[in-house]
């Protein structure tokens, strides 16, 4: 279907009327304002999630991979073990709310535990690296990403008192998204002062949102499942929180999606610039949901290297023809481009730093295939 087709022919664009502009909506203003200052040029950028156990060696690998124009991103080391992995890294960051890790995982308590203090430990040490990497280098930073569970997967991966998900209670659920939405003011201030005059971009994850909106998660007891989350309050939970980190310096926010039952759409009418998604499996109407959203000015993160368990990566023309084909097909012009981050499909914490490092150079040629598209 080409773009005429879309707009003309056989009627609206699935995703257009909910975020192709609200002009009441001072989320919506800002996220346009904060994509349009960013050069039209498409850049590399990695999911978060990075193999080992040693900050300096990923902030170094990471910042000289992905110079300018790429995104370079503070790194994730769940092979630290317990704090470091994504889920407790953001539970670290709630204000007035406690965490600590139980049998069954990270569960809600009284008062901050030794689990807890290690995660913020862990975050401290990551960010003052960062610092010090940062010092040393020659040119000031221009951009920098960090990552964060979103309020939903948050509430879907922690526990109450009784052993079930906190996703069960809609206070537990409310209090959770208010604590995260206060805790994220202070996180990006040490971000700030760890990468002075930097651009700050913010990737706010939602592995579990497709089971959270179906009602599909378990209970604890496995023999029922979690009532479906309204998409209002998705909606709500979203805003709240991206309007804290747009608040706290945010310039970019983006909320990442496996590739299954995506809403889309209701990211972007929370005030997000744009979603991340791994190509392997976007259907056609996940499809004319992204062209819809790159014509209104959002970003689209495109999941466009699978990384395989062994074996070489995928050549740089396949993965740009895998972008470069339906951007054709669906009517976009190659002056658009420039909406497109490309990164993994998936986080690179299950391969050697030597794999994880060779998949960000890959990426970088990735995206400078597309340019040459660009440029016709």
């Amino acid at each position: 279907m080409n773009r005429e087709q879309r707009h003309a022919g056989s009627g609206p664009l699935p995703a257009g009327a909910p975020f192709t502009g609200d002009p009441s909506n001072a989320a919506s203003s800002n996220a346009a304002s904060a994509t349009q200052a960013r050069a039209k040029e498409v850049s590399a950028t990695g999911l978060g999630p990075w193999p080992g156990e040693d900050p300096l060696e990923a902030a170094r690998i990471i910042r000289g991979e992905l110079g300018s124009p790429h995104l370079p991103f503070l790194a994730e080391l769940p092979d630290r073990g317990v704090g470091s992995d994504a889920l407790g890294r953001t539970a670290s960051l709630l204000e007035e709310l406690a965490v600590d890790v139980q049998p069954h995982g990270w569960r809600l308590v009284d008062r901050p535990g030794k689990d807890m203090r290690r995660a913020a430990s862990a975050l401290s040490t990551d960010l003052n690296v960062l610092a010090d990497v940062v010092g040393a280098e020659d040119v000031s930073a221009g951009e920098l990403k960090v990552q964060l569970v979103g309020p939903l997967s948050l509430a879907a991966g922690l526990y109450l008192h009784n052993g079930e998900r906190a996703l069960l209670d809609y206070g537990a659920r409310r209090d959770l998204a208010a604590s995260l939405a206060a805790g994220v003011a202070g996180y990006l201030n040490r971000v700030a002062a760890a990468v002075p005059g930097a651009r700050l971009v913010v990737q706010v994850d939602e592995p579990a949102i497709a089971a959270v909106l179906a009602g599909t998660i378990p209970t604890a007891s496995g023999y029922r499942t979690l009532r479906a989350i309204a998409g209002s309050e998705t909606l709500e939970s979203w805003r709240l929180v991206l309007d804290s980190l747009r608040a706290a310096g945010a310039a970019e926010v983006v909320v990442s999606f496996p590739e299954i039952e995506a809403p889309i759409d209701l990211a972007l009418s929370a005030g997000a610039d744009g979603v991340a998604l791994p190509l392997k499996a976007l259907t056609n109407r996940q499809w004319e949901q992204v062209a819809g959203a790159v014509e209104a000015g959002k970003q689209f993160w495109a999941g466009a290297l699978d990384v395989p368990a062994g074996g070489p990566l995928p050549k740089v023309a396949q993965c740009v023809e895998s972008v470069w084909r339906p951007w054709r097909q669906l009517g976009l012009p190659p002056s658009l481009l420039g909406a497109i981050r490309v990164t993994p499909s998936e986080g690179l914490a299950g391969h050697t730093p030597a794999q994880a490092t060779a998949v960000l150079h890959r990426l970088t040629q990735v995206a400078d295939g597309l340019n040459q598209q660009a440029l016709g």
